[in-house]
This record gives C-alpha cells, structure tokens and sequence, in this order.
C-alpha cells in the first residue's frame, strides 16, 4: 500500500492515471446521448451549463476579456460539442467516434495556414490513408439520417481541430477558461431547447451524468494531466476513447456499426496512432542528437 501511495505522489505517474480516467470517462458520451430522451441541441446545451457550472466553481473569476482568439475557439468549441450530439441521435456511436477522430489530420492540413507550419510527407500520406478509410463509412447502406449523422461528425471534427489550434494560440492563457466559455455559449444555444421538452428523471440523470462525469470533471483532470506526460502518452492514452465509446453503446443497446464502417474505423484509428507514434519518436531523436552535439 505504501508503494502504491508513493507512486500516486509521482506527477508522472498520477498524469497517467488520470489520463486513463479521463479518456474512459469521455468515452461514455455515446452511450449516455442515446439514452436522454431530448432533443440534441438541448441535450448539448443542458451538458454544457452543468459542466460551466463545474468549471466556474473552479476557476471562480473568469477573465471577461476576450481575445479573437478565444471568442474563435469558444465557438469551435460549441460547434464541436453540438455536432457531436446531433451525430449520435442520427448515426451509430461508433461512426461519430472514429470519424471525429480524425481531428489531428485537419489540424496538419490547417498548421500550414494557421501556424505557418510545415505539412510533413508523414503528414501527407496519413491524410490520404484517412480519407480512404473515411470513404469507407459510406459504402455501407446509409438511410438519410445516418449519412447526415456521418457528414455532422466530420464537422464536428473539423470544428474540434480548430478548438486545438486556438488553443495553441492561446498558450499564455488558460485552456481550462477557454473552454469554460465555449461551454457557456453552448449552454446559451442549447438551455432554451430543454424548456419546450417533456424531462422525465432518467433524462435529468443522464444530463447530470453527461455535464459532471462525461464532460466537466474529464476536462478538469485532463488539464492537470497533460503537463507531465510525455507526447506518446499523450497520443496513446486518449485512444481508449474511441475503442470504448462504441462497446458501451453495444452492450446497453446492441447497436454495431456496418463492416464498412467497422474497417474504415480501424484504418483511421491506426493511421491517426501510427502517425503520432512515428512523429514523437523523431522529435525524441531529434532532441537527443541535439543535446548530443
């Protein structure tokens, strides 16, 4: 038991452990979407007042000075957020996971614009390995819903790439403020949608679960752990997320995604892992050849 405390006492070791937390945390967000009988908007909106409320009880006097920065990114926050709803009511978890997954792969193509960064040959031949297994979500027999479902999680992936890259533009801010307020304009869009609804108590359950255990204390921890692990725990830990999302899904409601859909998943999933591994590693190199000169 000692050891086990002493470990715990390590800023490494307890980042890691709060990684996993946060990413099995995150990852029932499909699950509990499903299950609250409301409309998405409102279910976004209800999620994030709750999850604002938890934030605000943390960072206690939110700066109100608003950079275009942060206006920017708490608007590709809402849009992140919101899509991602709307996707789960229309399509399977798994679809809307692996396809919001796809985030980093904007986030290479947008740095060259946004950061005046170098786009890579890796980061090319990853773009075009996600395309090709994003092409794949589509082969499956759609109904109109569920290919809507598919083209919202997309967005909403593109719009989670641009929350990434305003926060990287906000580095001597607060990311957790930045947030904050993304989940304040969601709740403002969203709140008024929950008050023309019939609420029964399963659904509040499910918002309370949503605001406080799939989405506030996830972030909060997430924040914390971030600053001291390195970046292939960074890139490897969140994984469980999308792994996880989709088997809560199956096993309270049996929903699977289609073999198309399933392969495509895989293919993006991997090339996302693949790329992030092999570009940590050659920046671990670079570093010690560095140090070594």
């Amino acid at each position: 038991m000692n050891f086990i405390m002493n470990k715990l006492k390590n800023d490494r070791t307890r980042s890691i452990i709060f990684m996993i937390i946060v990413a099995v945390m995150w990852s029932t967000g499909g699950l509990l979407i499903k299950l609250v009988k409301l409309d998405a908007i409102a279910i976004a909106g209800g999620r994030s007042f709750i999850t604002a409320l938890l934030m605000l009880a943390l960072i206690r006097k939110p700066n109100m000075k608003f950079s275009k920065y942060k206006l920017g990114c708490a608007v590709a926050y809402a849009g992140t957020v919101i899509l991602f709803v709307i996707a789960n009511k229309l399509t399977t978890a798994a679809n809307v996971i692996m396809l919001q997954y796809t985030a980093p792969i904007y986030v290479a193509l947008l740095s060259a614009w946004f950061l005046n960064e170098r786009i890579t040959k890796l980061d090319w031949v990853a773009i075009f390995i996600v395309l090709g297994g994003m092409a794949l979500f589509f082969i499956d027999k759609m109904t109109s819903g569920s290919l809507l479902g598919s083209i919202y999680a997309i967005l909403s992936g593109i719009c989670f790439a641009f929350v990434a890259l305003l926060l990287r533009k906000q580095k001597d801010e607060s990311p957790l403020e930045s947030v904050f307020w993304g989940n304040v304009l969601t709740a403002i869009i969203g709140v008024p949608f929950i008050f023309g609804s019939a609420i029964d108590t399963s659904s509040m359950i499910g918002l309370l679960l949503l605001g406080t255990v799939q989405l506030g204390i996830p972030y909060i921890l997430y924040i914390s752990a971030i600053k001291h692990v390195t970046a292939l725990e960074a890139v490897l830990l969140p994984i469980i997320e999308p792994l996880l999302n989709p088997v809560w899904v199956f096993l309270a409601l049996g929903e699977l995604p289609g073999p198309w859909a399933f392969v495509g998943g895989l293919i993006v999933l991997s090339t996302i892992v693949g790329r992030g591994v092999i570009r940590t590693l050659k920046a671990n190199k670079s570093r010690k050849d560095n140090e070594a000169a």
